[in-house]
């Protein structure tokens, strides 16, 4: 078995891949201040609760944004799990090509997303991931990752605004009947979920134009991601579980070249 670890700004996710099923998710908030005996805690207990032994998972690997926590993160991996974990960059051999004008500086979750795209689609794609920040990654028809977009996520935007005004209340993130608000609560909501809509509606349509490629399929992903997908005919489908499904692709092609070469 695999243990898939994405981590986030704002979430840190868990997935047990058995072969290419996903027995296996968790999610625990993102903090750099925690402890790799922490980490470890949590790592075991969340093995316990998917019924799986340590001794069952045959390696880890991890996408993360956040390298603050990889030191403990990586030491719990090593003293709980007796693996050491295979980290994701813009280096390895994924099946697609990194091609910005700063590598570096690009996520290993939207090297996840492309790659897992490209490799499943084998055409070009738009991956459109809703979390802290959104972001709109596209891979060519030759499996080049060129161009991306990115904007404040639906729930950074909605604190944004709650924290800057006196009187305006948290709300819970719904696409009300009407554009049309009758109250405050409302009000935000249909600005929030419909503008939210129509922002990534013409961004994605504004790519297509601009990339002369109509055709390209859109996919989405991430936590809020399935609000936006069903309210708009852009996106052509929505999958929660493509970090977890990317890594393990992107594992077993390293791991199929490691065993050419041995």
């Amino acid at each position: 078995m695999l243990l898939a670890i994405d981590v986030g700004n704002t979430n840190i996710s868990l997935g047990i891949m058995d072969g290419d099923t996903l027995i296996g998710r968790y999610r625990l908030m993102t903090k750099t201040t925690r402890t790799s005996d922490e980490y470890g805690f949590f790592l075991v207990n969340f093995l316990t609760q998917s019924k799986v032994v340590p001794e069952e998972i045959s390696d880890i690997i991890i996408s993360s944004v956040v390298p603050k926590l990889m030191y403990s993160l990586t030491s719990a991996i090593i003293k709980y799990l007796k693996k050491e974990p295979l980290i994701i960059d813009h280096r390895m051999d994924t099946g697609i090509k990194v091609i910005t004008e700063a590598k570096s500086a690009v996520g290993a979750d939207r090297i996840v997303n492309t790659s897992w795209a490209w490799n499943t689609y084998h055409s070009s794609a738009i991956i459109v991931d809703f979390g802290t920040a959104t972001t709109f990654d596209y891979v060519n028809n030759a499996g080049e990752f060129r161009y991306t977009v990115i904007m404040p996520g639906l729930e950074t935007a909605l604190h944004a605004l709650t924290s800057q005004t006196a009187k305006l209340p948290e709300i819970e993130i719904v696409k009300p009947a009407s554009v049309l608000g009758t109250n405050t609560i409302e009000g935000m909501q249909a600005g929030a979920v419909y503008g939210y809509i129509g922002s990534c509606e013409y961004i994605i349509r504004k790519m297509k134009e601009e990339l002369n490629d109509p055709a390209c399929t859109v996919i989405a992903t991430g936590g809020l991601g399935r609000v936006i997908a069903r309210e708009t005919d852009t996106i052509d489908s929505y999958d929660p579980d493509i970090a977890y499904k990317g890594m393990k692709m992107i594992y077993d092609r390293l791991k199929e070249k490691k065993d050419e070469n041995i």
